[in-house]
């Protein structure tokens, strides 16, 4: 798999399982993943939405909350809480729209190997039809958008350490 692409598969009847390699090391990655201000510059699905809002209690029984807002106003909460948190190697966490959708259980794994993270995030459903609902609604396009701005964002942040470490005077 190449960098920069979101693979999808559809291992069981109740899994969505999309994976996606960043030039990045995990530990930046992880950061990424759990903390607000940059939660808000990337996890906002497709162009045209934003995050307005984000609150993250990162540890096992905390919990989360995010609010979209598409372009023409239309909003979009989800929370859940954190079942499991291993920095900087596992999340899993329930995930609950506002919406009338099902509770989703997700299992977010990172691992590093050359410099590069491979992001696997399980998504498991209540059931086939909620699946199913779910690739249908445009999620897809939504977290292959925001996992483009996350490889922007991890990118940017890089270079920007590497005009740090060039401007500090060598011993």
């Amino acid at each position: 798999m190449k960098t920069g692409q979101l693979q999808v598969t559809t291992p069981t009847e109740r899994e969505i399982v999309m994976t996606r390699i960043f030039a990045s090391p995990r530990s930046a990655v992880f950061e990424a993943l759990t903390r607000p201000e940059l939660l808000k510059c990337w996890c906002y699905g497709p162009d045209g939405w934003s995050m307005v809002d984000c609150e993250v209690d990162l540890r096992v029984g905390g919990t989360y909350h995010f609010v979209l807002r598409g372009a023409d106003g239309t909003r979009m909460g989800l929370g859940g809480v954190y079942r499991e948190v291993i920095p900087p190697e596992r999340i899993v966490n329930t995930e609950l729209f506002d919406q009338d959708w099902t509770e989703t259980l997700a299992t977010t794994l990172l691992e590093e190997e050359g410099g590069k993270t491979t992001l696997t995030s399980t998504v498991r459903y209540s059931s086939k039809d909620a699946r199913d609902a779910a690739l249908k609604s445009g999620m897809l396009r939504g977290a292959g958008a925001s996992y483009d701005r996350l490889e922007e964002l991890l990118v940017s942040a890089a270079a920007r350490g590497s005009e740090r470490e060039a401007g500090e005077p060598r011993a």
